[in-house]
């Protein structure tokens, strides 16, 4: 019999911990709070993006039962507006509250809002909207390399400090 307890799930039959349990056990051995920060970071980044994408490819195919945000003068407000306004707000929130266990779940709008703003990378960078024209792959080369970029910081994240240590000692020297 399987029993749930707040922190560790215990099998009460053996009196071991089950394996929930087990694996929490052995992600808070591995993760520190830069990489707790860094995987929510990532995961909304990207999570947001393919649902975004696949949003605008149901809106503009007319397969959802939704449209594009439109001011009633008839202008279409990008959703880049929306993530510079939560990247903006989690930003301010981060410096001024300075709680750093804040920061892990800070980072999930700030993936939001990033992705957000990245996909329609190609529109800021041309400055008309070029989101389905062939300018608009701009936006994925940009969200790949900002995805690659938090995979590498991610995976390789305490070389990256120990280098940054070992280059700061170099240049005292």
């Amino acid at each position: 019999m399987l029993r749930m307890g707040r922190r560790h799930p215990v099998d009460s039959s053996s009196g071991r911990a089950g394996l929930g349990g087990r694996l929490k056990a052995v992600y808070r051995r591995h993760i520190d709070y830069r990489r707790e920060v860094a995987i929510r970071l990532l995961l909304s980044f990207v999570v947001t993006f393919a649902l975004v994408r696949a949003l605008t490819f149901g809106i503009r195919y007319h397969l959802l039962p939704v449209g594009n945000v439109v001011t009633p003068g008839g202008l279409h407000i990008h959703h880049y507006v929306w993530g510079g306004l939560v990247v903006f707000l989690v930003g301010f929130l981060a410096l001024t509250l300075d709680r750093p266990q804040w920061h892990p779940w800070l980072a999930i709008p700030y993936g939001i809002g990033a992705a957000l703003v990245f996909d329609e990378f190609a529109l800021l960078l041309n400055l008309q909207d070029v989101y389905w024209a062939k300018q608009g792959r701009q936006s994925l080369d940009a969200v790949v390399i900002v995805a690659v970029l938090l995979a590498v910081f991610l995976v390789a994240e305490r070389f990256w400090r120990a280098a940054a240590r070992e280059v700061a000692e170099w240049l005292r020297r």
